[in-house]
């Protein structure tokens, strides 16, 4: 029979809490207690490289599921791959991917959008700003973007269909792409700000007018030779 364990002759003495521990996977330090200091843990090397964390006024989310192939992962790939081609042709700003740190003080939020776009125009007027990292190149986005992109799944329906909507209209970002491709119709909104908030920008002919990009968009869903989705991102002028 094994040996019980020992315990020391000390008196037990309660600590603080210092670490959040999720799972056995992932570690929030329980110093984070606003935007700041969520956004100095978010750019150190502790920042887990895997799951999905937001600061969301005052509260962290955290996501640790896997990313759906065909309803999200190639959703976001191919608005980005589309958003790309343009900016080739008319090269008005700067499109990035996912895994891009966006804060906003107004809004008191950090979080990685599916995707995201400022004119460079943006950028010059300080809306938006690179940050910096500690040893080299930038790792963050401060201010407000031109346009974010959230693609739905199925542990992010109330983080994008009600909390984000909010916080990005408090930071002040003109368009929010928000697309669903999880049930039977495919669905593709621009939300387009106003002062009183977001509102869906109506379709013409099935496409979505962008003020942003100065083109008009749609989204259009077939199957591959294997009877998987896959998705075109079409543009035309507004």
């Amino acid at each position: 029979m094994q040996s019980p364990t020992l315990l020391p002759d000390a008196p037990f003495q309660p600590r603080p809490v210092s670490t959040i521990v999720i799972g056995d996977e992932v570690s929030i330090p329980a110093w984070i207690h606003d935007l700041e200091s969520y956004r100095r843990w978010a750019r150190s090397d502790d920042y887990p490289s895997r799951g999905w964390f937001s600061y969301l006024n005052g509260v962290v989310w955290v996501d640790l599921s896997m990313e759906q192939l065909f309803t999200h992962n190639q959703v976001k790939g191919e608005v980005a791959f589309g958003i790309t081609v343009l900016l080739k042709q008319l090269p008005m700003g700067r499109y990035f991917h996912d895994r891009t740190l966006l804060s906003n003080t107004k809004a008191d939020l950090s979080t990685e959008p599916d995707g995201l776009f400022y004119h460079h125009d943006t950028l010059r007027s300080g809306r938006i700003r690179l940050i910096e990292g500690a040893t080299r190149g930038y790792v963050e986005l401060e201010g407000s973007p031109d346009m974010v992109l959230e693609v739905v799944s199925d542990s992010s329906v109330r983080k994008d269909n009600e909390v984000l909507p909010v916080l990005y209209w408090r930071a002040g970002i003109q368009e929010y792409w928000l697309i669903d491709a999880r049930g039977p119709q495919f669905v593709f909104n621009i939300l387009r700000y106003t002062p009183e908030g977001y509102v869906p920008v109506p379709a013409e002919d099935g496409w979505l007018p962008s003020a942003v990009f100065g083109r008009s968009f749609r989204i259009t869903q077939q199957s591959d030779p294997l009877g998987h989705p896959q998705y075109t991102l079409s543009f035309r002028p507004a």
